[in-house]
């Protein structure tokens, strides 16, 4: 159950570390407590929990070795006293009823040297690689990835993973987050994931393309999708339905205005206005008020022919 000591890392510098002691003692900084608990429990970097925990019998296997020859290699932890190294052998002495011992990595990229150490000893596919270095990627906690980044190229060249293969499993972290735990547990296959977030990025931008279109047809109908109201679909079938609307609305309008107002243009000049006689009319009786309305209605209508620029 041996392996390669952490300090065979190039780019590991580890001082000799405190007396071994309790996990939860070897962390001086605030530590998560369980409401049941009433001793602090041990803090481990988000790095080191991307890797997927032993099996039963792996564990056990490597309890039984620590309880015959001990702890070969101590828990490696950082600055702040969290692990970086060693989570399953944390375990397996619990199991074994040995205590652990320490050391602390003294380097200033903790998060590349859980990556490194732990790929090492893990017998996991390049996918697992790929998918666990980007994913500890977007965990870093600087503002920026270039330690991390320089730490996956360095992972990926020593065990043969591409940066393109890293580059697929970016493209699942970003466009299938649920498939990227299965991959790292080795559930699913990294190329059967990438598809599905292929196509995921696909339609994405392809809603993209939509709502943008959108925006321009019927900004109103956009905000709507925006802000939830309204699915994409819903939002296209409702601007159809309202240019369908608007095209009768055009037509009716426009075969009101060629029946009326040609007439009443040929009227102009002739004795038709003094020969209108209200006992003849068909409907109502046509008044002054509706001639106002009439004149009204026509200089609207030129209005708009002048902002048309309609002939």
């Amino acid at each position: 159950m041996g392996s390669p000591s952490p300090a065979s890392h190039p780019r590991c510098r580890l001082r000799p570390g405190p007396a071994p002691q309790q996990p939860h003692e070897a962390a001086p900084h605030p530590t998560v407590r369980h409401p049941d608990e009433t001793e602090p429990s041990i803090q481990f970097h988000p790095t080191i929990l991307l890797f997927p925990d032993l099996d039963e019998e792996d564990l056990q296997a490597l309890a039984d070795d620590i309880r015959t020859n001990g702890l070969l290699h101590p828990v490696v932890l950082d600055g702040g006293s969290r692990v970086i190294d060693g989570r399953n052998r944390l375990k397996a002495c619990e199991i074994a009823g040995v205590e652990p011992s320490y050391t602390t990595y003294d380097g200033n990229d903790p998060s590349g040297y859980a990556l490194s150490a732990n790929v090492h000893r893990r017998n996991l596919t390049k996918g697992q690689i790929a998918m666990i270095t980007a994913k500890a990627c977007s965990l870093t906690e600087r503002g920026d990835c270039s330690e991390t980044e320089r730490s996956s190229r360095s992972v990926s060249e020593q065990l043969g993973v591409s940066l393109g293969t890293v580059g697929k499993a970016g493209i699942v972290l970003q466009h299938a987050p649920d498939l990227v735990d299965p991959v790292i547990a080795g559930a699913m296959g990294l190329d059967e994931a990438y598809a599905t977030a292929r196509e995921n990025k696909a339609k994405a931008n392809s809603a993209e393309v939509q709502l943008t279109r959108l925006r321009e047809a019927d900004p109103e109908l956009a905000d709507r999708v925006v802000e939830g109201y309204l699915t994409l679909a819903g939002a296209w079938a409702e601007h159809t339905a309202r240019v369908e609307e608007d095209k009768r609305e055009r037509r009716v309008a426009t075969r009101l205005l060629d029946e009326v107002v040609p007439v009443l243009a040929k009227a102009r000049g002739t004795r038709t206005f003094s020969r209108y006689d209200p006992a003849f009319a068909s409907g109502t009786p046509i008044t002054r008020e509706t001639i106002a309305h009439a004149v009204t209605a026509l200089a609207e209508m030129d209005q708009v022919w002048q902002e048309r620029d309609l002939p």
